[in-house]
């Protein structure tokens, strides 16, 4: 432990030599021989040079971080300036501290670290005594100064490891808080929807329904609405006054040949081999239906992606185009040399050449051609529209004079219809103020927008009359939830152990039912017995209610069925195991899980959602296994984790306690001074 923390200040202390040579003589023309120190804990001084150092190397930290250089201002806006003095602080009270009790440490300990300093060491790896006074030189310190400074440094690692390391945590609590974290449930739960009501939810009076609104108005809030004026030109809206230009069409035309002139082309696959005899044996090995091709790019270590060309044309494919364009049906060529090397090609479908005559796509090019010249058209008037509003005009006057379209529209946040599609008009739109002067804005595709906020209405509660159709679906489904929670809490009443319980079976029933005088018990004639004589029609006719066996058995089973076909009510219950905290159960309530780990074994509860209900019994708690090896890598990493934690709160407040009774004086001139020096 001695050896690592050695090591760890000796890189902290090259770290910090390298900014005092880096900010030596920092505000030296600015601070004077009397202002030395921005403030003090106790007897401990904090110098300028101090402060400067660990504020320019935050500074350069966060930059780091942000991709950006990092002003003193702007780290001022997140009171970065303010973080760093209290880390100092604390750090020069903790040395006040161990001053103060006499904790320090020898001189070979502190020669241990000096030499261990590889910024002190010559070529050869040991220590350079010319080095050494050179490099304290260069950064204005006397060895004395430096070494000093370490020993204080030494002296507050020890002081901070005493009261930070002994900090072990109790199984106890380290297997508490492993068994809360892994522990699962096993649970069983059904769901019940509107489809399951045992009656229809009854239409709701007007009074209902406005006794609702009132109080839930909450819920029928209109958002903040801007009334706004707008003028507006698209492409669209002049593209159709544009004559065409067949000479410019033609021209179109001949510009995108390869659009509308497409050769013959082929859906390719490429692979490669490194070398001629392994990509023979592949194509033998294919010929004879020894494997696929797919198996062979599997054997590559490759997917077909990967070997996917798309749809080429013969003269994309170089040497092996004429072999591949030469298969009339899907078929495999090759090997073929190509720049990479021997590859096999797979040749996946045939695609006809396509030839647009110029006659066909006259309309096409056509619609381009007026959409491109409109949006020219539009860009041009911009220039007009402006001097028109700069002028005074308004955007009805603006709309009289010029092509633009002018239209009101109420908009709120997030809206998107008509005129606020563009993203252009919704950014405007949220930005403008009342009473701003109207700006000419284009948008992507070409089109010209000013717009005028007229009103900005407040949040406020949407007007019954035009909000009763959503007051009577919010009243409706939480009737329905309310509803199917009292189902389901009779379900719970009713136990929803004999719910989940399978039907007996029905024959076991039948052969059970005790016989009676009149319907005596059918038994098996004896092997010497003679066979019963059938029944007589007199006798029928003599008992015409008398009902026979196998009818009665037919009634009971019917009897029987009907109540088992009812349970459970048409509900369907599922049960979960292992299911852990961080569990999650899809369309059931977010706080779902939460609930069932609140739940003691065999306890029910009814959950209601938004619209639906839900039914849920805990069947078991599972508590992990701590004694089960795979735990023994968490439960170290938990322990140590609290042990840290504990330590630095621990240290913390030890911190704040010396600082306290050290007491502090602050120089905020001085403070002010080396803020200055900061770009």
């Amino acid at each position: 432990m001695a050896k690592k923390k050695s090591a760890y200040n000796a890189v902290v202390w090259v770290i910090l030599l390298l900014l005092i040579v880096g900010l030596a003589g920092f505000g030296a023309t600015n601070f004077g021989g009397s202002v030395n120190s921005v403030g003090s804990v106790g007897n401990r001084e904090i110098t300028v040079d101090r402060y400067a150092r660990e504020l320019q190397n935050e500074l350069a930290r966060l930059s780091q971080q942000f991709g950006t250089n990092l002003t003193l201002q702007q780290a001022q806006m997140f009171g970065i300036d303010q973080a760093v003095l209290q880390r100092i602080l604390s750090t020069t009270a903790l040395e006040n501290e161990a001053e103060r009790i006499g904790l320090s440490v020898g001189d070979e300990r502190v020669g241990e670290q000096v030499l261990n300093i590889t910024a002190f060491q010559g070529v050869d790896g040991q220590f350079d005594r010319e080095g050494y006074r050179f490099a304290l030189q260069n950064a204005g310190m006397t060895e004395t100064e430096f070494e000093e400074g370490l020993r204080l440094d030494l002296a507050r690692t020890l002081l901070q490891e005493s009261v930070s390391g002994a900090t072990a945590m109790p199984d106890t609590y380290v297997n508490a808080l492993l068994t809360y974290a892994e522990e699962t449930r096993d649970f069983t739960w059904a769901v019940l929807t509107d489809a399951d009501l045992d009656a229809p939810i009854a239409d709701p009076s007007e009074d209902e329904l406005r006794t609702y609104w009132e109080e839930n108005s909450d819920s029928f809030m209109l958002p903040e609405t801007r009334d706004i004026t707008y003028a507006l030109i698209t492409p669209e809206m002049i593209a159709g006054t544009i004559e065409g230009d067949d000479e410019a069409l033609q021209r179109l035309y001949d510009e995108r040949i390869d659009e509308f002139s497409q050769p013959e082309r082929r859906l390719v696959e490429r692979l490669i081999y490194t070398d001629p005899a392994a990509a023979q044996s592949a194509a033998d090995a294919l010929a004879a239906g020894e494997t696929t091709f797919e198996d062979l790019v599997e054997e590559r270590g490759l997917d077909l992606v990967d070997v996917d060309l798309g749809d080429v044309t013969e003269d994309d494919l170089g040497a092996a185009g004429e072999a591949v364009f030469a298969l009339e049906e899907p078929g495999v060529v090759g090997p073929v040399d190509t720049d990479l090397g021997p590859a096999l090609f797979r040749m996946n479908a045939v695609l006809e050449a396509q030839e647009t005559p110029f006659e066909d796509a006259r309309e096409q090019l056509l619609v381009e051609y007026r959409t491109d010249a409109a949006r020219r058209a539009i860009g041009d008037m911009i220039d007009s529209i402006d001097d028109l509003l700069a002028g005074g005009a308004t955007l009805e006057e603006v709309g009289e004079e010029t092509e633009m379209e002018t239209g009101q529209i109420d908009w709120t946040e997030g809206a998107t219809d008509g005129v606020a599609a563009y993203p252009e008009f919704r950014q405007a739109a949220l930005d403008a103020e009342v009473g701003d002067f109207p700006e000419v804005i284009e948008t992507t595709d070409g089109a010209l927008f000013a717009l005028r906020v007229n009103e900005v209405i407040e949040p406020r509660v949407e007007p019954f009359e035009d909000a009763r159709d959503s007051v009577e679906a919010e009243w409706r489904r939480e009737q329905t939830v309310a509803a199917l929670a009292e189902q389901a809490r009779a379900l719970a009443e009713a136990g929803m152990d004999a719910a989940v319980e399978e039907a007996p079976a029905e024959e076991p029933v039948v052969e059970d039912e005790p016989a009676t005088e009149e319907e005596p018990v059918a038994e098996a004639p004896e092997e010497d017995a003679a066979p019963e004589e059938p029944a007589t029609e007199e006798a029928s006719e003599e008992t015409p209610d008398a009902e026979t066996p196998d009818v009665v058995a037919e009634e009971v089973v019917e009897e029987i069925e009907e109540p088992a076909a009812e349970e459970p009510a048409g509900i369907d219950y599922v049960t979960e195991t292992g299911i852990g905290r961080d569990g999650f159960i899809p369309d059931t309530p977010t706080d779902f899980i939460v609930t069932i780990f609140g739940m003691e074994p065999g306890e029910t509860q009814v959950i209601e959602g938004t619209n639906a209900a839900y039914l849920v019994r805990l069947d078991a708690i599972n508590e992990p296994d701590l004694t089960d090896p795979a735990y023994a890598d968490e439960a170290t990493q938990l322990r140590d984790q609290l042990a840290a934690a504990l330590g630095q709160d621990i240290l913390g407040a030890y911190a704040a306690t010396v600082q306290s009774e050290a007491g502090i004086s602050l120089n905020q001139a001085a403070i002010n001074a080396v803020h200055a020096q900061f770009p």
